[in-house]
């Protein structure tokens, strides 16, 4: 892989500083037809306080795999406002759905019916927590920290790890964690994962879907802090095959119900129902998630469910202290690191709830 080099952030920071005569800059973010992120930037004359009052604009589908070039307009309608870490001041990201310019939402829209779901269920104040499991791969396509031939020593040392023979990229994970922070991403906090190289940010608890538009803007704003550092981020399940870990993003749930006194009964209803829909949910819980899903490497087979306490080989975990206490959370350790979070909080909704 050949990639320009990392941006010259001294010489471009003089820049940033100018003043804008009180016009802000608003950057629209959407999915794209390969489960990636695209953005441009439009200028406003005003400072917007509220999503509504943003316009709706437009972009070229033929080039992102959303629309045939005979037809290729996909109208970007605003969903959500967050403060841009990158340019400062008033500036603001906006994510963004696309729709078809009939006005049905584009094929890579799961947020539209996503939040029909979580309307529907609004009372049961579903919340999440999404652990985002990544690989960051230098400009040359060898894992951070890896050597250029062969590998590094056999994982043991790596998880939640502290010294420069151990932890490579941590540079850009505090930068992540600093731009999340001020955008106003709900991120919850960090740790080096078990394949060196590889890392976690957790975001949440959000309520429905605000846990979508805070996980999409994450990565977002990962994939932004890495281009200045010309570092590569991937959301592959199992970017190295071996014996490496792969990565996930494990999907914490709970209703109001399990987080009462003796929510552990709604917990393990909800276990039961999860169980009945094992193959649907697979279904749209990350692609190439069959890679990952081994049975191996604190992982349960794809083909069979399975729940426990403390279990971390399992397809459904209940943590230690939430079944000492008798309420709280469950964690579905089955999603992908590349999920569309939309998807996966709708239908665990959907099956618990409906």
């Amino acid at each position: 892989m050949a990639f320009l080099p990392k941006s010259n952030t001294e010489t471009l920071r003089k820049y940033l500083a100018l003043d804008q005569g009180g016009r802000v800059q608003a950057e629209y973010i959407w999915i794209d037809g390969n489960n990636g992120l695209r953005s441009k930037t439009t200028t406003l004359d005003f400072k917007p306080t509220d999503v509504s009052e943003l316009k709706e604009w437009n972009f070229d589908g033929s080039s992102t795999n959303q629309a045939p070039g005979n037809n290729s307009d996909v109208l970007l309608r605003p969903a959500a406002i967050f403060r841009d870490p990158f340019r400062g001041g008033d500036n603001i990201l906006v994510l963004a759905e696309c729709y078809n310019n009939d006005g049905t939402p584009n094929k890579t829209n799961y947020r539209h019916s996503a939040a029909k779901i979580f309307e529907k269920h609004a009372d049961a104040h579903t919340w999440f927590g999404l652990e985002q499991e990544y690989t960051l791969f230098d400009s040359e396509g060898t894992v951070l920290g890896w050597p250029k031939s062969g590998y590094p020593a056999p994982q043991g040392p790596y998880y939640c790890s502290v010294g420069a023979d151990v932890a490579y990229g941590r540079d850009i994970v505090e930068a992540h964690y600093k731009a999340c922070m001020y955008a106003g991403v709900n991120i919850s906090g960090i740790n080096a994962e078990v394949m060196p190289g590889q890392w976690e940010f957790q975001i949440g608890p959000c309520e429905g879907i605000s846990m979508g538009d805070h996980l999409w803007m994450a990565r977002f704003l990962l994939k932004r802090v890495a281009e200045d550092f010309g570092v590569v981020v991937s959301f592959h399940p199992k970017p190295i095959k071996g014996d490496w870990n792969g990565a996930g993003c494990h999907t914490n749930y709970s209703t109001e119900a399990m987080r009462k006194e003796g929510g552990i009964k709604a917990i393990y209803e909800a276990i039961e129902k999860l169980a009945q829909r094992h193959a649907e949910h697979i279904a749209v819980y990350g692609e190439d998630n069959e890679q990952r899903l081994t049975g191996e490497h604190e992982t349960g087979h794809i083909s069979q469910f399975s729940s426990g306490v403390a279990h971390r080989g399992a397809s459904i975990r209940i943590p230690r202290h939430v079944a000492a206490e008798g309420c709280g959370y469950l964690e579905d350790r089955r999603p992908a690191s590349n999920i569309d979070p939309y998807r996966v909080t709708a239908i665990i909704t959907e099956t618990t709830l409906g």
